[in-house]
């Protein structure tokens, strides 16, 4: 295998516009029975879509090449093209209502905290459409200060907010004599800010009614009042807003300011938003009789300190009243909410598989993938590949370049960092052939799905039967998903893990279970999933290597309350479950150079082990030679090691390692900075920075083998699948999926440490 190619030359179809032809499914896991339904953008009149079983994605010719098999089902042929626009942008909307409609006199009155007050004109709360006469709103102008609209009027403060700091603003309004006034109060006042009041006037009864939803961070486009209609989504968060039906006297408004509610002021109340009420639901709460509630769209980011926080508590579940903040986003999507363009119910004879719904049209081309797993409760094979869906989640779109499209790794547009992923959207590198702007010496670098899917023909290579389960089967239903399997084989890069995926794990092996850990930097963010819909996971990343940290006081997760960051700083790190955890990451483009291969130790002659170096030399090199991933070397990208003092079990045996020492990983491989507690005197090398191969034994005839390595799939394909690391995998993988009892299995260091 020679890499000559250059990055032109890599026969990888780039799309200068991927939403030319684009579409999502509404599930990812589907059994034998239920139906999926996909939804579709085309630019193009038609387009043919073919449901496929995908084997191999990485086009390159140095490996076997993409594969895939046409399915023969009935919905296989031409379709009507139709665009679907992508909606972003976060908000609250309030159903219309009569207490709503029939307003004349009001008073607006919100706590904001405005991250991008000068982006042009934003909705704070607004029951007022853009091309209508009727209505009024709270809003920041164009030139970042606070305004109020009644109709077509505008009156403004004129004076810009500062971007990340609270701001105490009301508006009101007498139709009786046309009087207005507007506040615009710093919370903590420096000297010569002190904040705006303005007061002026307009004609009685200028308020029109009119029928639209209230909106919060957000106003109508149009008076149709259909969602893809919204525009101005504000930036930032929000605050115990409230809305009365009179004009408040200045008096009033101060005890508002110092969040109170002035006497005999209870008949005028209209809506009092509670956003610290429900907080891990779509549901906004109104506190007031009248019972205006809402619900969040676009999923803004909630469990967000208040204009009141006293940093002090940081568990919302524990200081609720000043948690009362929602952030909204003007590039938040939840769900893109597009039309079916076809849907599939899965027949009783599929295979559990990898499947795709490949579309064409002209030069253009793209897949939605889906993955068919067994009947709940039942099993077709000994084998099990769990394909790390969350992972896929919280890296879709990830660089993509396409502001509407955001990953966990990615900032909103005001720079704070990305929580929530759906796949309610495109996942545009959810693609076989896509590969990541991580590169092999200038080239695409093949990474999460397209990587994995080289285990997948690796496994139709060697003739194996297995099925495809997801993270989603596993967080859902638990141990029960993997107790059918003999091995269980994890995907390349298990990286996002919620608290019961990690329990139906361990669970899995104290009860026997066997588990091929064949990645890198596995079970590191702690992650959830919303209970209803489920379609969406959140990490809040803090104290770890990350590419955003989340701001104080925000480190938990608000779809359920548990503390976000990594598993490590709540006692699980993933050297407990697979001995190994991830230590350093670097890419082999040519400022890091290639990756290593892994040496023998002295463990790996252990009887216990002799099953898996059956056909390995003693003095061997085990992947010392090119790979579809790296340019040369099995262990690179994300790498593990073995570290006792952070779980690893006492009776775990180091097989073999990638180490620090000569040849070496390069010097630009970042040593996590959980464990670099000083500035090391030389870049980020470390002594510390290997990568492991472990295995070792659970109870009642579990067992572990982990490889540490992201790229470990990538050796899998070369010389014709005839290598020492196919050689590896292929021996434990024969071993684990037979009736074998450990070696080890009654001795007194098989005792594997079980969940805290």
């Amino acid at each position: 295998m020679s890499s000559n190619l250059s990055p032109a030359e890599y026969p990888v179809p780039y799309e200068s516009n991927p939403l030319r032809l684009v579409g999502y499914a509404d599930r990812l896991s589907v059994q034998p029975g239920e139906c999926v339904r996909f939804m579709v953008s085309a630019e193009q009149p038609t387009y043919r879509m073919d449901v496929v079983r995908l084997i191999h994605g990485d086009s390159n010719p140095n490996g076997p090449g993409f594969k895939e098999e046409v399915v023969d089902t009935s919905i296989n042929g031409v379709y009507p093209g139709k665009r679907q626009e992508l909606n972003t942008g976060s908000y609250v909307k309030i159903p219309n209502h009569r207490l709503l409609q029939n307003i004349e006199s009001f008073t607006l009155q919100a706590w904001i905290f405005p991250t991008t007050p000068l982006k042009g004109q934003q909705g704070i709360l607004t029951k007022w459409g853009s091309n209508d006469s009727s209505g009024f709103g709270l809003f920041l102008e164009d030139n970042g200060g606070l305004g109020l609209r009644i109709g077509n009027e505008r009156f403004q403060t004129g004076k810009p907010l500062t971007a990340s700091r609270w701001y105490f603003v009301a508006a009101t309004y007498d139709a009786e004599n046309g009087e207005i006034s507007l506040y615009q109060r710093p919370i903590l006042t420096w000297p010569m800010d002190e904040g705006s009041v303005i007061r002026t006037s307009t004609s009685p009864s200028a308020n029109k009614p009119n029928d639209l939803p209230f909106l919060i961070a957000a106003y109508w486009l149009k008076p149709e009042a259909k969602p893809r209609d919204t525009s101005g989504h504000f930036n930032g968060k929000i605050d115990g807003p409230k809305l009365f039906s009179r004009a408040l006297g200045a008096a009033e408004i101060e005890t508002l300011q110092h969040d109170g509610l002035p006497d005999g002021i209870a008949d005028a109340l209209v809506a009092a938003w509670d956003f610290s009420r429900d907080i891990s639901s779509k549901k906004v709460t109104d506190t007031s009789p009248n019972a205006l509630h809402g619900s969040t769209v676009n999923m803004p980011a909630r469990a967000m300190t208040g204009h009141n926080w006293k940093n002090i508590e940081t568990n919302f579940a524990l200081a609720p009243n000043e948690y009362g903040a929602i952030h909204f986003h003007d590039d938040d999507l939840e769900d893109a909410g597009w039309e079916v363009a076809f849907e599939f119910r899965i027949p009783p004879e599929f295979r559990s598989a990898i499947y795709a719904a490949r579309l064409r049209s002209g030069d253009h081309e793209t897949y939605i993938p889906f993955f068919v797993r067994p009947l709940q409760g039942t099993a077709t094979a000994p084998i099990a590949f769990l394909a790390p869906t969350f992972t896929y989640l919280a890296y879709a779109n990830f660089r993509t370049n396409i502001p509407s499209l955001l990953s966990v790794y990615d900032h909103h547009s005001d720079d704070s960092g990305v929580c929530y992923a759906s796949y309610s959207r495109p996942l545009l590198d959810l693609n076989p052939k896509y590969c990541s702007q991580f590169t092999t010496n200038g080239l695409p670098y093949p990474r999460h799905f397209c990587a994995d899917l080289y285990l997948i023909d690796w496994m139709e290579a060697k003739g194996y039967q297995y099925d495809v389960i997801t993270d989603q089967d596993l967080h859902l239903e638990g141990s029960s998903l993997l107790a059918p399997y003999k091995v269980v084989i994890t995907g390349s890069h298990p990286e996002y893990y919620s608290y019961q995926m990690l329990n139906g794990m361990t669970d899995y092996l104290r009860n026997g279970g066997r588990l091929m850990y064949l990645g890198g930097n596995g079970f590191y963010w702690v992650t959830s999933m919303r209970a209803e819909p489920p379609q969406l996971i959140e990490v809040r990343k803090w104290s770890g290597t990350e590419s955003w940290e989340a701001a104080a006081g925000e480190y938990y997760l608000s779809t359920t309350g548990e503390m976000g960051g990594l598993w490590r700083r709540r006692g699980r790190p993933p050297q407990k479950l697979v001995g190994i955890g991830l230590v350093a990451l670097g890419w082999t483009n040519q400022r890091c150079g290639p990756g290593q291969p892994y040496r023998r130790q002295p463990d790996s002659f252990n009887p216990r082990v002799s099953f898996i170096f059956e056909g390995i030399g003693p003095t061997e090199v085990i992947g010392d030679f090119e790979s579809l991933g790296l340019r040369i070397g099995t262990a690179g990208d994300e790498i593990d090691r073995m570290e006792y003092a952070l779980g690893t079990p006492p009776h775990a045996l180091m097989l073999a390692t990638a180490t620090f020492d000569e040849p070496k990983f390069h010097d630009t491989f970042l040593h996590v900075l959980e464990e670099v507690y000083a500035s090391p005197p030389t870049t980020t090398a470390h002594q510390k920075v290997s990568s492991d191969l472990v295995y070792f034994e659970c109870p009642n005839g579990g067992a572990v083998f982990s490889a540490g390595s992201i790229a470990w799939f990538g050796s899998l394909s070369y010389n014709g699948y005839d290598n020492n690391v196919s050689k590896i995998t292929d021996n434990v993988l024969k071993r684990f999926a037979s009736d074998f009892g450990t070696p080890c299995e009654k001795c007194e260091g098989s005792r594997a440490s079980g969940r805290d």
